[in-house]
């Protein structure tokens, strides 16, 4: 980085200490959402990292996973096998190597796991298997965003390829006719959100009394967009006698009495702790009164900068920003809940193939999202909390690439 921009940071290589500090409360439009439906209110939270990049430790570089298991080495069909390898997967990472075999048994399981630590195969591979073995079977995923559901849907047809296993997927911001249409092919896995699913229910296009296995993804995050009643919905309307597997990040208190009232001694797998990336450097830097924009617009101009994805909080602030940075000559592509999905797929699509070097996002972005070679993560705007935070700056420094994380601080 210039000389030029040296004067606005101020900063230290985060430590990978999880230390919830540096919460503010800040007046917006955005409060809780019940039902995938949001509830105004008047202060938030937000979550300012200055404390946690600021508190410099020299890391002890972790010990390297060593895996009990190879993938040919489950018991688990030649055909996924095949598929696994084409993949070029050899060793499973560890919440891989772990919950597998448990899937395999049908045991209920909580998997806990970072971002990007590979729990989207460590059930799917599992669940594949067993449904190939018993076609009766059907397995309902949900998860919180368009994105993550897309992608996991993606991910299942490369595992699923000449199984004869298929999918649905049901979200919105696309024709819901389609998708009752393929609903009464009555595939094996259907992969949604909450809301279309619960729409779908309610229409009496879906029956949840038909499928044995659930999988609910990220959960911690459908507690922050406030899903946590449609997970009881759906759980409550799927038979008792069934497989429940819940992945996610964290585990927030108050989701372990809606874990247990809906489970059956689920095995707990957790194989990393939150932290922070050890291979993304975290930056602050401090305002001071001056124009975000015009710091942005500065940032951008440098080299390295080549690939930089911008979160912001809201929707409306963010087609501001886009408008202002075009108005300085910088294209933008844009992802948020007013989006439709094909816009959505089209401002990635724009962002993956190096078409816009710079992405602009609500928290719809900060989770499920793989995208390669990300150079920057910019917090424009401050997170909501620290988990946020940790899944924003996981969208760089990805496959042990560096990467590095920016946060405007007032």
């Amino acid at each position: 980085m210039s000389s030029s921009s040296s004067s606005y940071f101020n900063t230290r290589r985060s430590s990978a200490s999880d230390r919830r500090s540096g919460f503010n409360d800040r007046s917006s439009g955005f409060g809780n959402r019940r039902s995938g439906r949001a509830q105004f209110s008047r202060r938030i939270k937000t979550f300012d990292p200055s404390m946690v990049v600021k508190q410099s430790i020299i890391a002890v570089p972790k010990k390297e996973y060593v895996a009990t298991h190879k993938f040919n080495e489950f018991a688990i069909a030649d055909q996924l096998k095949q598929n696994i390898t084409a993949c070029g997967y050899v060793s499973p990472t560890p919440i891989q190597d772990q919950a597998i075999e448990h899937i395999l048994n049908q045991e209920d399981l909580i998997g806990l796991a970072n971002t990007g630590t590979g729990k989207t195969a460590a059930f799917l591979i599992p669940l594949i298997n067993n449904v190939m073995a018993n076609r009766t079977k059907k397995v309902l995923i949900m998860a919180p965003t368009r994105e993550l559901v897309e992608q996991t849907e993606s991910e299942f047809r490369i595992f699923a390829k000449g199984t004869g296993i298929y999918s649905t997927l049901c979200i919105g911001g696309m024709s819901i006719k389609n998708q009752i249409n393929n609903l009464k092919r009555n595939p094996h896995f259907v992969i949604g959100t909450p809301g279309r699913l619960i729409d779908l229910v309610e229409r009496r296009k879906l029956d949840l009394s038909s499928f044995s296995i659930l999988v609910l993804d990220e959960v911690d995050r459908m507690l922050d967009m406030g899903f946590i009643h449609d997970m009881e919905f759906v759980m409550g309307r799927m038979p008792k006698t069934r497989q429940t597997l819940f992945f996610s990040a964290t585990l927030p208190m108050k989701l372990n009495q809606v874990i247990y009232r809906f489970s059956k001694n689920p095995i707990k797998i957790q194989v990393e702790a939150q932290s922070a990336a050890t291979n993304v450097n975290q930056n602050i830097i401090k305002i001071n009164g001056q124009s975000k924009v015009d710091i942005l617009q500065n940032l951008l101009k440098q080299e390295g900068f080549d690939k930089v994805l911008v979160f912001g909080r809201t929707k409306f602030g963010l087609n501001t920003l886009s408008k202002k940075l075009l108005e300085r000559g910088f294209k933008t592509a844009i992802i948020h809940g007013n989006k439709s999905q094909g816009q959505r797929q089209q401002a990635l699509n724009q962002f993956k193939n190096d078409r816009v070097k710079v992405l602009l996002a609500t928290d719809v972005a900060s989770r499920g999202l793989d995208i390669d070679d990300v150079t920057h993560v910019i917090n424009y705007d401050l997170p909501e909390s620290y988990e946020a935070y940790i899944h924003r700056i996981g969208r760089t420094g990805r496959a042990n690439k560096t990467g590095s994380a920016l946060s405007f601080v007032d």
